[in-house]
């Protein structure tokens, strides 16, 4: 009888005092994001929307196309015309403000990762059960990377597809086409990066309505403010923002003729796109492990 008291309390503080394995942080960081019903509709809604206004800009450029003479699909050396006036198919899949709203979307679900344990109060019961900090903000990271590349991947591919199905008839492209592929990849990486971003605001912010102003700030306001190429050093400050390198690796490159003061290298763009995601990761988690709960 005493043999058996004392051998079960032995077993279960081992039990207790074992420490999480990460692939059950990755479980629990999992069924915290699919068990807020917001997530199903955000991401949803999000990608139809996103979707189907692209699929709307290549209708009606389809119908614009099918009642007047095209103009040639790339112009020839010396070609006078303006930029804006050669229809541009791989434009129609990614449409600007279609890919904005799947920026804003990706960096307020990411913050709402972080923030919504804070302004609960969940992220105590976390850390006390998961001290390490570093591995619960790993696992959380991981799991909206890989949720919102799945999203990016399907959305773009699909904005891809459909856009130039209707535009079979008007220099519709396959993924074969110069710039196209990378077009497709730049895009579905764009909402994870964003995610990341998000995450690295609301671990700064960890309020809710702040976090969001913030993420639309950093992906899109500040952009806005550095355009403009009068002065070297604003427009290779906004060549560093996600949205200005994502608008690089999406051109189309037969269509790149009119060239900018200050473009920004398909090599730079894609170093753009690591150096946020990796700054976004590591600001996530020290600031996690040095802030109070």
């Amino acid at each position: 009888m005493t043999a058996q008291t004392v051998s079960e309390p032995k077993a279960y503080a081992t039990a207790v005092d074992s420490p999480a394995r990460f692939r059950n942080l990755l479980t629990a960081e999992w069924i915290k994001l699919w068990s807020l019903r917001s997530t199903y509709w955000v991401l949803g809604v999000g990608a139809l929307a996103v979707i189907g206004i692209n699929v709307n800009s290549a209708r009606t450029n389809a119908q614009r196309l099918a009642h007047q003479p095209e103009l040639p699909p790339a112009p020839p050396p010396g070609f006078p015309a303006k930029p804006e006036m050669l229809f541009d198919p791989l434009a129609a899949a990614f449409v600007d403000p279609a890919w904005q709203l799947l920026m804003v979307i990706a960096g307020s679900v990411g913050a709402l990762a972080v923030f919504g344990e804070y302004t609960t109060g969940l992220i105590r019961i976390t850390f006390a059960a998961v001290p390490a900090r570093h591995a619960v903000m790993t696992a959380k990271a991981i799991v909206m990377v890989a949720v919102t590349l799945v999203l990016g991947t399907v959305v773009a591919g699909t904005s891809f597809g459909v856009t130039q199905a209707i535009l079979q008839d008007h220099h519709g492209m396959s993924l074969g086409d110069p710039g196209a592929l990378r077009a497709v990849a730049a895009s579905a990486l764009l909402a994870p990066l964003c995610a990341l971003v998000g995450m690295a605001l609301g671990a700064l912010v960890r309020h809710a309505a702040g976090t969001v102003v913030a993420v639309v700030g950093v992906l899109l306001m500040v952009p806005a403010l550095f355009t403009g190429e009068t002065y070297r050093w604003v427009k290779e400050i906004g060549n560093a923002m996600p949205l200005c390198a994502w608008r690089a690796l999406v051109r189309n490159p037969a269509r790149d003729y009119a060239a900018e003061k200050y473009p920004v290298p398909v090599g730079e763009a894609w170093g753009v796109f690591g150096g946020w995601a990796l700054v976004a990761a590591v600001v996530m988690v020290v600031v996690v492990r040095r802030r109070d709960v």
